[in-house]
């Protein structure tokens, strides 16, 4: 069990803070591993099948980071599909909100994408960079839906945001332009060198 594992699921707000806290100034692979730790934490206390980051490219969205239950990824690193045919662009342009706890609930007339998944819950916020630039997004789903998220999740979730904004940013500063199909929030193994 992760370290993260045993916290309190009220806490892992402070811990994104710290993190935030820790990166101000450099990239740590420790810090970078605690990352994708804080977002695998996140989905499994809020009871949802996937958390992904996804970085919107010449109109796609390409998905950078994925924690999945069960044995099989509905995505992966390195997937993309038309960023217009997702949910991520309606929550970015505000067609959407940030939290639904049931997709099936939502008026009739809602602009909703074509998905191949079924889905109930979900949670998805813009990462902003200090630009303004909106990256792509940060987003959490289920494919039951998910009445126990509340207003508190989403903010938690905006603050995991802000964490893989700075992650981006420190990468660029870096010197690593474009992330390849491969970018981890975790350290690369064995080379002590963060992953981008």
């Amino acid at each position: 069990m992760a370290w993260i594992d045993r916290i309190d699921d009220r806490d892992v707000s402070v811990i994104v803070s710290e993190l935030l806290i820790a990166t101000a100034d450099s990239t740590d692979p420790l810090v970078d591993g605690s990352v994708g730790e804080v977002l695998a934490t996140l989905r499994r206390k809020l009871g949802m099948d996937v958390v992904f980051v996804s970085e919107f490219v010449d109109g796609r969205r390409v998905f950078r980071f994925v924690d999945h239950s069960g044995p099989e990824a509905v995505i992966r690193p390195g997937d993309s599909n038309p960023v217009e045919e997702s949910f991520c662009q309606r929550v970015v342009d505000g067609r959407l909100p940030g939290l639904i706890h049931d997709v099936a609930q939502l008026p009739p007339d809602t602009d909703l994408p074509p998905t191949p998944l079924r889905l109930g819950g979900h949670l998805s916020t813009p990462i902003v960079l200090k630009t303004g630039e909106a990256y792509g997004t940060l987003c959490c789903f289920s494919a039951r839906p998910s009445p126990q998220l509340r207003a508190q999740d989403l903010e938690t979730l905006k603050l995991c945001a802000k964490l893989v904004a700075r992650k981006v940013e420190l990468t660029r500063r870096d010197g690593f332009g474009e992330p390849p199909a491969d970018w981890g929030l975790e350290p690369m193994s064995g080379t002590g060198a963060a992953r981008h």
